[in-house]
């Protein structure tokens, strides 16, 4: 299983976020570089002090509607050899311009989403490959763009990811985000027997190296990971130990239905 650091930007700067209350986020101060809110350098601490190739990255202000924060995102993703990318992407445009400011992959957010049709038309647009498509969650309700006719439980939604095209899917819950709860595993659990096939990353609660023991039990393909190694209580150690044991990503099979 891989461990997948976390660079949120705010207002130009790393933040730190918790509890998916982003109007109260500051800039993270993590032991892994300073000063406090350096993206750059904290994007370069994730490949020089914990040796990670692969992260993710959220403008948490294109989340919210701005313009995304190119030159920012260009300078922080040098820094690592694969990110994955939440900068709201909506539109095939939006996915392509992600692509060229140096994202390996587009991650394409529940929140921002407008239908299933948009989802498999990026899926076409860019490839299957290059797209993660984000299970946002709130205490573990779906968190629903307002106007659109998504609808259902975590498991429905998730089910229609699959069937527009999608071979990865992130489960995070911003409820649990720098909370040091946990991952909800019985939910991963219930998306991987649904989805034996497809690749499954979640993120939000992690807090020590059994977190991470219990999430590759429970057939998790990637962990996203915060709070935990900025206060050090994960470290490059416990990270390489699970990614000399992670396996290549599950491939799902083209399928209409994966139930």
């Amino acid at each position: 299983m891989r461990v997948i650091p976390v660079l949120d930007l705010k207002g130009g700067r790393a933040v730190h976020s918790r509890g998916g209350r982003r109007e109260h986020y500051g800039p993270v101060l993590s032991q892994l570089a300073a000063p406090a809110g350096d993206a750059v350098a904290l994007a370069r601490a994730y490949r020089e002090v914990l040796g990670c190739t692969e992260c993710y990255l959220a403008d948490l202000d294109a989340i919210g509607g701005a313009e995304p924060q190119w030159p920012l995102v260009r300078a922080i993703t040098v820094e690592a050899a694969r990110w994955l990318v939440d900068a709201a992407c909506t539109t095939t445009h939006r996915a392509r311009d992600i692509l060229i400011a140096g994202a390996s992959r587009v991650v394409v957010g529940l929140e921002t989403l407008s239908g299933f049709a948009a989802l498999a038309g990026l899926c076409r647009a860019i490839g299957t490959d290059r797209v993660v498509f984000s299970l946002d969650l709130f205490h573990g309700a779906p968190v629903i763009r307002a106007g659109t006719a998504i609808t259902g439980d975590p498991l429905d939604i998730a089910r229609e990811a699959a069937r527009a095209g999608v071979a990865a899917l992130l489960i995070l819950d911003l409820a649990r985000v720098g909370s040091g709860g946990g991952i909800d595993l019985a939910l991963a659990q219930h998306i991987r027997d649904a989805l034996p096939t497809i690749e499954l990353l979640a993120g939000g609660g992690v807090e020590r190296e059994q977190d991470l023991e219990r999430a590759a039990g429970a057939g998790l393909d990637g962990v996203l990971v915060a709070t935990a190694l900025h206060d050090g209580r994960i470290g490059a150690a416990q990270i390489q130990a699970l990614s000399r044991g992670a396996g290549a990503p599950r491939r799902r099979p083209h399928v209409s239905d994966s139930r």
